[in-house]
């Protein structure tokens, strides 16, 4: 089974920049956006065969996330269940018989001035997936604003502290893990280099490669031995993220 995550920076700006395009070649079973920036219904998505689930921020143009699933999910649940959290479509879950899947568009900590919000935010979303964990195997997507280890962004001595490197998120990612995730891409691949996933509109950082790896799966320690493949589309524009994937073997 294939999962594709894509954070769009803008999905009506997507749309405009081959959008469908690599949809279709990217094939997945299960697609999730973030950043969707706007309302269900202000574009019509021709998806044939895919069931489609939105959660839009309720402030106009920011935020939002989205599911595209050939799939029928068993429930289907927006937010987390926190007021506070839930006003900016950050989070679909999609309950299935074997797991549930999760896509979320973790709050930046905009230069750490929201730090503190960015915090309590990690602890909710993690008591959150904890709980489903319980249940059944979790699978975790999105933009999660974090760079984990210093393999992960191009320059991480000057970066130290600034936010999505800071020492407070970082450590929130490890705890993260720690109750019981593992991150697809650094399980197949602990010592890829040069791996990102974000960059940079300005000083042509994207040419020169100068990026952030900050969108993941995670996985329940329990699926881990079904990973078959996770990637990083490097080569697919349209955002200044990319979409990453992940396979697992059905067996």
């Amino acid at each position: 089974m294939k999962f594709v995550s894509w954070n769009v920076n803008g999905l009506r700006a997507c749309l405009k920049k081959n959008f469908m395009k690599s949809f279709q070649k990217l094939d997945a079973d299960i697609f999730a956006v973030q950043e969707t920036r706007m309302l269900e219904g202000q574009v019509i998505l021709e998806l044939d065969g895919y069931s489609q689930f939105w959660n839009s921020a309720e402030k106009k143009g920011y935020s939002g996330t989205a599911i595209f699933a050939r799939i029928q999910p068993r429930s289907v649940t927006y937010g987390i269940g926190v007021e506070e959290h839930d006003k900016q479509g950050r989070v679909i879950t999609l309950g299935f018989s074997d797991f549930y899947f999760v896509t979320v568009y973790t709050p930046n900590s905009h230069n750490l001035e929201w730090i503190d919000y960015r915090l309590k935010w990690e602890d909710a979303f993690r008591e959150y997936v904890q709980k489903l964990n319980a249940v059944k195997p979790v699978i975790i997507c999105g933009d999660l604003n974090v760079a984990h280890n210093e393999i992960d962004l191009k320059n991480p001595a000057q970066n130290h502290n600034v936010a999505g490197f800071s020492d407070a998120e970082r450590e929130k990612f490890n705890v993260l893990l720690n109750i019981g995730f593992v991150d697809t891409f650094r399980y197949l691949f602990p010592e890829k280099t040069e791996a990102y996933t974000w960059w940079d509109y300005r000083n042509r950082a994207r040419e020169r490669n100068s990026g952030w790896r900050i969108d993941y799966f995670l996985v329940s320690n329990r699926l881990a031995e079904k990973i078959s493949d996770a990637t990083i589309e490097a080569e697919i524009f349209g955002s200044d993220h990319c979409p990453v994937t992940l396979t697992l073997n059905d067996e």
